[in-house]
């Protein structure tokens, strides 16, 4: 059977173009810096510095590549930032689901009180200084539980993982399991985490983004240059080439345009992992955000 095309009205017609317009403009709004941040970082500093690039690569060159990669720290850098991202991201996704998973169960004693505490740390914390004495005194100052330790809850997540498993997992499936003599260890691993992997997508790559961007903990306690993260190397080498300008004023626009040129190529250094990987997580990113939206 042939299926016949349902008759637009001219009103419909007219929505979906403002619709495809509307759309288009947004693509192009994320889509073009993107690109222009590309070009820029493989065009001459000359060209960048006098706006002659718009879309494409103007006298195409890789300085700014062989200025960054020439440090050994680069190298350094990646491979503590790899393992923050990956060590980091294992031990808050651990915690991070040890604390969801019992505070969705609607047995557990005193879990509104427990997640009540939690919410209000995301409105008042100590602050910089009690949070240095702690990690002073846990004798982690210059060391890489630094980075990962104080970071290694993130409340959000937990709400998020929280909700995840109150919505989407039906307390019949519970009930079904213990009149099965399931125990909570065996409804946990059995049941629960074989369902969970939207929300673990999810979380895995909230907390991939989080560790790999971040550099403030890493600026406060870590002094040891072989420790540093990518982000915290990418910073030295830019304020070196800007500290460069102040002090050879003959050059000054030559030098100028390298440092525009190198904040572009940092921008796709540092990115350009999580920007891999996002691809291979998108679907699952997906139907997480969704988490609560339907009911029924």
């Amino acid at each position: 059977m042939k299926h016949k095309k349902v008759r637009q009205s001219a009103t419909d017609v007219a929505f979906d173009v403002v619709n495809h317009i509307f759309v288009t403009i947004c693509v192009l709004a994320v889509l073009y810096p993107l690109v222009y941040i590309v070009s820029a970082s493989f065009s001459s500093p000359p060209s960048v510095v006098g706006g002659k690039v718009w879309l494409l690569p103007v006298k195409p060159t890789l300085i700014a590549y062989q200025t960054i990669f020439k440090y050994r720290q680069i190298l350094v850098g990646y491979g503590n930032a790899v393992f923050y991202t990956v060590f980091g991201t294992l031990v808050g996704v651990l915690i991070t689901f040890m604390a969801a998973y019992p505070l969705s169960r609607k047995g557990m004693p005193g879990r509104n009180l427990i997640m009540g505490l939690f919410v209000f740390t995301m409105l008042f914390s100590g602050g910089l200084i009690p949070t240095y004495l702690v990690v002073r005194y846990l004798h982690m100052v210059n060391t890489r539980w630094a980075v990962i330790l104080p970071m290694a809850v993130s409340v959000w997540n937990i709400i998020l993982m929280r909700t995840f498993f109150q919505v989407s997992i039906p307390q019949e499936l519970y009930d079904s399991t213990e009149m099965d003599g399931a125990n909570e260890l065996t409804t946990m691993f059995r049941i629960v985490l074989p369902l969970s992997g939207p929300i673990f997508a999810v979380v895995v790559l909230n907390w991939a983004v989080w560790i790999w961007n971040s550099y403030y903990y890493a600026l406060i306690y870590l002094r040891s240059n072989e420790l540093q993260p990518l982000q915290i190397i990418l910073r030295q080498i830019l304020i070196m080439n800007q500290m460069s300008i102040q002090m050879s004023a003959d050059e000054i626009m030559r030098k100028q345009g390298l440092v525009d040129v190198l904040r572009y190529a940092l921008i796709v250094v540092a990115s350009a992992p999580l920007l891999m990987i996002y691809p291979f997580l998108q679907r699952y990113f997906i139907k997480g955000v969704m988490i609560g939206s339907i009911k029924g």
